[in-house]
């Protein structure tokens, strides 16, 4: 237990600062008022400082700093109000931040920032001007079972090479991105609910990193997940549902799409008492950075389960290539991948793309698709209609309402070793100048008996050979079966791309769990240090 001075129930109020505590000093101050100070406490230089159940609020900075080695806890405090964050951890700094009410400042609840670490843990962060917790210049704090909500801008940023592990939270009704990840940020972002934002669920920015795993995406009124395409995400078992815009979009910086770099913390004082605020002279070695998670040289979109989105489960207008694996994406409000832009190859291969109210699939005039290993289900219109170029091969395209595989304009596929079928349309239509292969395919025939239509004036710039024709039967009796291969999508060697329904009820399980740690809070009659424990 910390040692040294003892302060309970003071009011600290109208002058510069309340607590000083340095060169290894310790300190204990509980059920105290600290108001209309510059600053209520301020740790520094391996000291040590307990916060119990202080009332901290209208100071003219931070409300607590925290640097230098600094450690202790902070606990069960109400701090609001403050013209800067609520708790500033710098410079080493490694205290507990637990089960606080921190809320209603004028900018952020929470900064980590120049090797700042520490938990943060249980803490109710609302109604902050910025960010509710924000983490940059190397700052890497453990962030779990908070409740961050109805802030004015991000709920937690990561920006300028900040890390942090962020993990059970619950982030809701934000006015900005549930989390907000660019410029270096790479965090892990790894099993939170993040719901009924204002804005998208989780933004990617201009050069954003980062894990962003296991998380429930859900009723955000932008997208799922907003990713710039000069970031660097991986993007994994996360359901990502019911958000009013796309499940997940990917754009160019150069787009007219919203940028969101303007609202967050653009003008955040991270000087105090005129302090330079030289942290990237203190970045720690990229050797000290985390080194468990595989690394990626290409954005990752994999193992997600992408339903019920108000646009398309996937939209991408991207300058950069992007791989789309083993996702389910299932009954979106219009296509279930559309690829607008993508001069760089997009890679879509062993996905789950059924259920969707307009195509399967839609790609513009010059993308470049490798499409491959995909099952491409009972959508509302056309399984794949491309404008563009690239590879379609062993995918099945089975019941969509369209035709199964539509060519157009002065596309140039290469269509080989699928299994399409279409109910009313054809299997596959060619129109306009296409170019390409389409052969060695299986092409089943619906109820309009349509196999394939060529109607193209490219002469023989479309060869189209050795397809096997299967007739319509009427008899039950002769339903065809999907077999040698089985029906696709194939996941191998791993277990990630079907269990998807069960990481779902993981998901929902650590969802319940932390609800059930915001409605217990601290407020337990018993030593906070047995909470600790």
């Amino acid at each position: 237990l910390v040692q040294g001075c003892l302060i309970r129930k003071c009011l600290f109020r109208d002058g510069k600062g309340g607590i000083f505590v340095c060169s290894q000093g310790q300190a204990r101050a509980e059920g105290s008022i600290f108001r209309d100070l510059t600053y209520a406490v301020r740790c520094i230089q391996n000291s040590k400082i307990i916060m119990l159940k202080n009332d901290i609020h209208h100071c003219k900075t931070s409300g607590i700093f925290l640097r230098l080695g600094a450690g202790g806890l902070v606990a069960d405090n109400d701090i609001h109000s403050n013209c800067e964050a609520g708790i500033d951890i710098r410079k080493g700094a490694n205290p507990l931040i637990l089960c606080n009410r921190i809320h209603s400042g004028l900018r952020s609840g929470i900064v980590v920032l120049g090797n700042g670490k520490g938990i943060i843990r249980s803490n109710q962060i609302y109604g902050n001007k910025e960010a509710g917790i924000y983490i940059l210049y190397n700052g890497n704090p453990l962030v779990s079972g908070n409740h961050i909500f109805q802030g004015l801008a991000a709920g937690i940023a990561v920006n300028e090479n900040g890390r942090g592990q962020i993990t059970e939270n619950v982030i809701r009704e934000n006015q900005w991105g549930g989390a907000d990840i660019r410029r270096g940020g790479d965090p892990v972002l790894r099993s939170n609910l993040i719901c009924c934002g204002y804005s998208d669920g989780v933004v990617v920015g201009e050069r954003g990193k980062g894990l962003i795993e296991g998380n429930t995406i859900y009723g955000n009124k932008g997208c799922g997940i907003w990713i710039m395409s000069s970031s660097l995400p991986h993007i994994t078992s996360n359901q990502i549902g019911h958000n009013s815009i796309y499940g997940v979009a990917v754009f160019c910086r150069k787009d007219d799409a919203i940028d969101y770099l303007a609202y967050q913390g653009g003008n955040e004082n991270f000087n105090d008492e005129g302090e330079a605020a030289n942290w990237e002279n203190e970045l720690e070695s990229e050797g000290e950075r985390l080194t468990s998670r595989r690394p990626i040289s290409v954005a990752l979109v994999e193992s997600n389960s992408i339903n019920h989105n108000g646009a398309a489960g996937l939209y991408v207008k991207s300058s950069e290539a992007l791989n789309i694996i083993g996702n389910a994406i299932h009954a979106n409000r219009d296509c279930g991948v559309s690829i607008s832009q993508s001069s760089q190859l997009t890679r879509i291969a062993n996905n789950s793309i059924s259920c969707n109210s307009l195509g399967g699939v839609l790609v513009e005039a010059e993308c470049r698709v490798d499409l491959r290993g995909n099952g491409i289900y009972d959508n509302s219109s056309h399984g794949v209609a491309s404008k563009g170029d690239g590879i379609v091969t062993e995918n099945d395209i089975l019941g969509n309402k369209g035709s199964g595989l539509r060519l157009l304009q002065a596309a140039d596929m290469k269509v080989t070793k699928n299994r399409i079928h279409s109910f009313r349309g054809f299997g596959v239509e060619m129109r306009d100048q296409i170019k390409g292969v389409v052969q060695d395919n299986v092409i089943f025939q619906g109820k309009s008996k349509k196999a394939i239509l060529q109607q193209t004036s490219s002469g023989d710039g479309c060869i189209v050979q050795n397809n096997k024709l299967i007739a319509f039967k009427k008899k039950l009796e002769a339903a065809w079966t999907l077999e040698n291969p089985p029906a696709r999508p194939h996941i191998e060697g791993s277990s990630r791309g079907v269990s998807i329904s069960g990481n779902s009820q993981k998901v929902t399980n650590v969802t319940a769990r932390i609800a059930a740690r915001m409605d217990r809070g601290c407020h337990n009659n018993g030593s906070i240090f047995c909470t600790i424990l």
